[in-house]
C-alpha cells in the first residue's frame, strides 16, 4: 500500500499544483516514506518542489520532547536553512507570520485516532489560518491505527480545549484526511483543502485492523511504542487526568490501566470483573509491577495491571479501551471510596476545569465513576447514544471501505 507521501512524491500529477508555490510541511519523527526516508528531506530532493519551512506539533518536528506540555522553540533547519516553527512552543495556533512563510501547507502527521491526540486539534488551527491568511492545505493521509471502531461520549460545546478540537468521541474512528473534511463542514471553514489519500488502505482487515502489516511502527510521540499502546490510548490516556501512573517513566507507557503503591491489581480486576465482565473484552489484562524511573511514583514499586490488545488476545470488534479504563476508575472507587483519584492541575493549560474532565470533553465519566449508584448500564447508554450520531455523522466523509 502506499501513504499519502508516497503517492505525492511517486505520482507527477499529484504534484503539478505545486508548481510555483511556496510549500510548508507540518512533520514529526513518524513523518516517514515507505523507505524510511523523513518527509522533510524526501521533498526538499524533489526539485518541482519549493521547500520554504516546516513545522512541528507537539512534542517536536524531532519528537524529543519527552513529557507532556514541554514546549519546542523554534529554529533554522541546519540543513537546508528553512526556518522550523514550533506549534507546541509560544503558541499552539500559527500566526501571520509563520502562515506567509508558504502557500501551500501539507500536513503529514502520523495519528492515532484519538479525540486527544493533540496533533486532531493542530489540523484545526492550521485550517482555520489558512481560511484567515488565504493558504492551502493538504493532509498526506496516513492510516488510523486504530481502525474504524467509535467510543466515547461527545466533547460537551464549551469545554473544548487543545485536547478537545470540537464534539467528538475519544476514539473518532477517522484518519486525518477524512477528519479535515469534518472541520470544514462543521466549523464552515472556507479553505482551498486537499486529501492525498492513500493507496490499498483496508481498515477492517486483519491482523492489523487499521495498521498495515507491511509497514514498521515509529513512535508518532515519544511515548507510542507500539501498535498496542495505539489501540489502548482511547482509554489509558485518561489516567494523564488521575494520580494512578499511566507507566510513564517504564518501556510501556500508557499499556496499563493504573499504577500505584497503595493499590493491587488481583483485586481491582476483580472489582472489574463483578462489575461488568463484558466491558473486558477483546484483551487480556495481567497483573504486573514496575517502578518508574520518573513522573509520578518515581523510585516506589506500583501494582499495575498491563493491557494486551495485542495477537491471539486481540478481538477487534470487541475491545472497547474507553470503557475498559472507566471500568478500572470505577472499581478503584468501589473499593476504596476515599481513594484522591482525580489529580487537580491545570493540564494543557486549562485552569479551571479537573484534567479528567477536560479529557473527556466533561464532567460525565468522573460523575458517574463517582456516583455510588451508578452502574455500567448508565454509561453504556449515554456514550452509545454518542457513538451511534458520530458515526451517521461522519458516514459519508469515510474515504476508505
Amino acid at each position: 500500500m502506499k501513504f499519502g507521501i508516497d503517492r505525492l512524491l511517486s505520482e507527477p500529477p499529484l504534484r503539478a499544483p505545486l508548481a510555483g508555490k511556496r510549500v510548508a510541511l507540518v512533520a514529526h519523527p513518524a513523518s516517514v516514506t515507505a523507505d524510511l526516508t523523513h518527509s522533510l528531506d524526501a521533498l526538499a530532493a524533489c526539485e518541482e518542489i519549493n521547500l520554504t519551512a516546516a513545522f512541528g506539533p507537539q512534542h517536536g518536528l524531532k519528537g524529543d520532547k519527552q513529557d507532556n506540555m514541554v514546549e519546542t522553540r523554534d529554529e533554522t533547519d541546519p540543513f537546508y536553512g528553512i526556518p522550523v516553527f514550533s506549534l507546541y512552543g509560544e503558541v499552539r495556533r500559527p500566526t501571520g507570520q509563520m502562515m506567509s512563510s508558504a502557500d501551500v501547507f501539507l500536513f503529514d502527521l502520523q495519528d492515532l485516532g484519538c479525540r486527544i491526540y493533540t496533533f486532531v486539534t493542530t489540523l484545526l488551527y492550521m485550517l482555520e489560518e489558512a481560511a484567515r491568511h488565504g493558504k492551502e492545505v493538504w493532509v498526506l493521509d496516513r492510516p488510523n491505527p486504530a481502525g474504524r471502531p467509535v467510543e466515547g461520549t461527545l466533547l460537551i460545546e464549551g469545554q473544548e480545549s487543545f485536547v478537545g478540537a470540537g464534539p467528538m468521541p475519544m476514539r473518532h474512528g477517522l484518519t486525518l484526511g477524512e477528519m479535515g473534511h469534518w472541520f470544514v463542514r462543521h466549523f464552515g471553514i472556507d479553505v482551498p483543502y486537499r486529501v492525498i489519500e492513500m493507496e490499498g488502505w483496508t481498515p477492517h482487515a486483519g491482523p492489523g485492523h487499521g495498521w498495515p502489516q507491511d509497514r514498521i511502527w515509529i513512535n508518532p510521540s515519544p511515548n507510542a511504542a507500539n501498535l498496542n499502546m495505539a489501540r489502548a490510548y482511547a482509554g489509558t490516556v485518561m489516567l494523564e487526568g488521575t494520580t494512578l501512573s499511566e507507566g510513564r517513566g517504564t518501556t510501556r507507557p500508557l499499556e496499563v490501566l493504573f499504577g500505584a503503591p497503595d493499590l493491587e491489581g488481583r483485586d481491582v480486576l476483580a472489582e472489574m470483573e463483578r462489575i461488568a465482565p463484558h466491558w473486558l473484552a477483546g484483551c487480556a489484562l495481567r497483573e504486573c509491577f514496575f517502578e518508574p524511573t520518573f513522573h509520578k511514583h518515581s523510585g516506589r514499586l506500583c501494582s499495575a495491571l498491563m493491557v494486551h490488545a495485542e495477537g491471539r488476545f486481540y478481538d477487534h470488534d470487541a475491545f472497547r479501551p474507553w470503557r475498559l479504563q472507566a471500568l478500572a476508575f470505577k472499581a478503584i472507587r468501589n473499593l476504596h471510596p476515599g481513594y484522591e483519584l482525580w489529580r487537580d492541575f491545570p493540564y494543557e493549560y486549562e485552569f479551571d476545569r479537573l484534567a479528567i474532565d477536560v479529557i473527556n470533553g466533561g464532567p460525565l465519566l468522573r460523575e458517574w465513576v463517582d456516583d455510588s449508584e451508578a452502574g455500567a448500564g448508565d454509561l453504556d447508554q449515554a456514550a452509545a447514544r454518542n457513538e451511534k450520531a458520530w458515526r451517521e455523522e461522519t458516514e459519508n466523509l469515510l474515504l476508505y471501505a
